[in-house]
């Protein structure tokens, strides 16, 4: 804290003690606002009697009379009062008021000789003394730390921060909306699970005592939901966290937020119209265009988008015929960096990461993937040396998986077998999920789309810290 900052909040401590000698409590009791600012400016009524509550937001005396400005929620409006209506104590008291105080307000709505709309203040009440200063400018670029460790702060001040995640919020409703008018029922199912499963991801772990026992929380809903398949429920979706105990990036937070859609009797076809419904009707009612922009980009959510397949599109931009090739001796011919240990869906990964994914900024669906790195899904009928699924890819982000599930338990049984020889003998095999599957899973097709990332397709933001209200942080330094 400078010195400046200490003789603020010095003198900030005297005016609370200042209002308790008065007699009021500068954490004022119950106070229900009787409308909003946004409705007020909607429904405009010369004189109409006001009963509202913000935060002051600015401040100007003019010898006998003030204005300020009042924010809540939805907007902001002009304050007027002078020494006549308050009468001196009351006058006195509003002169004491700091930017950033909560107040109750109580008075008459009309408009001033420049046509602003204001509320002629009868009566206020403080309802929060502030302590600290709010910053006159946040610069997001040179103070990005502070903006999401102190996001508390960063949505009082930035009008565009607090549009943004108003934005999620409405997003979030849409969807649900679009699933529950297509018969989806919304479930939940455990963060905390015996055996991390559903995807290839380093668990973050716990321990329940009372259990005696090691738990993980979830990486993936995905088994959980197919054992409602395997119940009798057809359509089922969770938008929940997944945790992966990984690295931090403006694209990854190791808490995010995923839907996760399962329909019986369905496959990737049925996935991959939903998909597209989904997004590019969010688009249109979003943004009231299919062209939207993101940086410097724009782009383009017509349908139907493009599709690419994973070995040929690779194979195209590298002359190697990967799949029937020594991968890891081509890899080391194209220098590919690599981090050991390393498996061969690894390489592939890192393939794809390198000489496609930069390739992808309008939406597109890229198919037909190496079995070996689609442990869940089903070979192609057409073609059973690649899985039936399909990763979409918008702005050069992956932002949706999907495939027909595999619902063949001796199969799938096999398939986590060789996983757990690629990977090591520290993966367990879900035996309860293969139990299920032995009950007879409805063939299906399943989906899963990063909230997160999505929310910042359509923001155009382009860090997942500012589409998370708060953000994981590294420790933060001493000073």
């Amino acid at each position: 804290m400078t010195e400046s900052e200490s003789e603020i909040l010095k003198d900030r401590l005297k005016k609370m003690e200042s209002w308790q000698t008065q007699g009021v409590d500068p954490y004022g009791a119950r106070f229900l606002p009787k409308t909003s600012i946004a409705e007020l400016v909607q429904n405009y009524e010369e004189g109409r009697k006001i009963i509202i509550a913000g935060r002051i937001m600015a401040k100007r005396v003019h010898g006998k009379s003030a204005f300020a400005d009042l924010r809540d929620e939805t907007g902001k409006i002009q304050l007027y009062t002078k020494l006549d209506d308050l009468g001196q104590a009351g006058f006195d008291q509003f002169l004491n008021l700091d930017v950033g105080d909560i107040i109750g307000v109580e008075g008459g709505l009309f408009k001033s000789r420049t046509g602003e709309l204001t509320i002629r203040i009868e009566k206020f009440i403080l309802l929060s003394k502030i302590l600290q200063v709010l910053p006159e400018k946040w610069h997001g670029l040179k103070d990005v730390e502070t903006r999401y460790r102190r996001r508390y702060v960063d949505l009082i001040v930035n009008e565009e921060v607090r549009k943004c995640f108003k934005l999620r919020s409405e997003i979030i409703r849409s969807i649900r909306n679009f699933l529950d008018n297509a018969g989806c029922m919304e479930v939940e199912t455990p963060m905390m699970q015996p055996i991390p499963g559903g995807a290839r991801a380093k668990p973050f772990k716990t321990f329940h005592e009372a259990l005696n026992a090691e738990l993980y929380l979830r990486v993936a809903p995905e088994l959980y939901l197919k054992r409602l398949l395997v119940g009798g429920f057809e359509k089922v979706y969770e938008i929940n966290r997944n945790f992966r105990n990984e690295g931090l990036s403006v694209r990854h937070n190791p808490e995010f937020t995923m839907l996760e859609l399962y329909q019986s009797y369905a496959d990737l076809r049925d996935m991959m119209d939903i998909t597209e419904e989904l997004i590019s009707g969010l688009v249109s009612k979003i943004h009231g265009t299919e062209e939207i922009p993101y940086g410097e980009k724009t782009l383009n959510f017509k349908r139907p988008w493009k599709r690419l397949s994973f070995y040929d599109a690779l194979k195209e931009k590298t002359g190697v015929d990967w799949r029937n090739a020594d991968i890891r001796g081509e890899a080391n011919k194209l220098k590919l960096p690599l981090e050991e240990p390393c498996e061969e869906a690894d390489i592939l990964d890192a393939l794809f990461d390198k000489y496609l994914e930069p390739e992808l900024t309008s939406p597109t669906f890229v198919v037909d993937y190496p079995l070996v790195i689609s442990p869940l899904a089903k070979r192609k009928k057409e073609d059973p040396a690649v899985a039936d699924r399909f990763e979409l890819f918008i702005a050069h982000m992956e932002l949706v998986n999907a495939f027909s599930e595999l619902n063949d338990p001796v199969e799938q049984r096999k398939r986590f077998d060789e996983q757990k020889k690629m990977i090591g003998e520290h993966k367990t095999i879900d035996e309860d999920f293969l139990m299920a599957l032995e009950y007879g899973m409805p063939p299906a097709g399943g989906l899963g789309i990063g909230i997160d990332r999505l929310v910042m397709l359509l923001t155009n933001q382009h860090s997942i810290r500012d589409v998370v209200l708060f953000p994981q942080l590294r420790p933060e330094k001493e000073s």
